[in-house]
């Protein structure tokens, strides 16, 4: 898979170099380039922003840096990349969607800052590929980069190769719409705290009923809008 990611800070994105992410660019699963928009100006202060038409406070990003970086890394490109642009505007970021997104071959991510990006950005990007504007959650963000390495932490992470263990993406939280049951490892006694008798019985039948149970009262603890959903 490709990754392409435009920024005014490309420098955040080091942090992919680390974990898993890390091992799997290295090994060639995942082809991250990270490109910083300023490069995508053309006057001496390399301007990104400017006031908004109609008044009010912050700044909008100019559409022409986008532009030229757009054509730059997805104009011409078959197949037509995924754009994706973080957005507190755009449809909620899930497991599913992150499991649709990791079958895409390239994915082109647009971080926004200020008072976002200029709107005709989106429009003319759509010519180029097929835009998505996704929100990680209810909240604003200084900028887009946060959104955008979460992201691509939980697609790249679905992608075949990554994790060393494909069974253990099968039971994790949000796969099946619940969250992931408990997990414990040795000792079995831990500060006067013991590991529930049930996953020490070798008995399968009853791991597995016992964690399916937790993962629904887990759940309807925690998030019973899931399981409203």
């Amino acid at each position: 898979m490709r990754i392409d990611v435009v920024s005014i800070f490309p420098t955040i994105f080091d942090a992919l170099e680390v974990s898993l992410l890390g091992k799997a660019r290295q090994s060639g699963l995942l082809d991250v380039r990270v490109h910083d928009l300023r490069d995508y100006t053309h006057d001496r202060h390399r301007t990104v922003d400017d006031t908004p038409y109609g008044g009010g406070a912050g700044m909008v990003m100019k559409p022409e840096p986008w532009g030229l970086a757009l054509d730059d890394i997805a104009g011409g490109v078959d197949p037509r990349p995924v754009i994706v642009f973080p957005s507190p505007a755009g449809e909620r970021f899930t497991q599913a969607t992150a499991r649709e997104l990791s079958q895409a071959p390239h994915l082109v991510f647009g971080c926004g800052r200020y008072e976002g990006i200029d709107e005709r950005v989106f429009d003319y990007a759509s010519e180029l590929g097929e835009v998505r504007l996704i929100s990680l959650g209810d909240y604003v963000l200084n900028g887009g980069e946060v959104a955008v390495m979460a992201m691509i932490e939980a697609i790249g992470r679905l992608v075949p190769g990554v994790v060393g263990n494909p069974e253990s993406l099968v039971e994790e939280s949000h796969e099946d719409g619940l969250l992931e049951y408990p997990s414990f490892t040795k000792p079995a006694v831990w500060r006067e705290r013991e590991v529930p008798p049930v996953l020490l019985s070798g008995n399968h039948g009853a791991v597995a009923s016992w964690r399916r149970e937790q993962q629904i009262e887990r759940t309807r603890e925690r998030r019973p809008d899931l399981l409203a959903d």
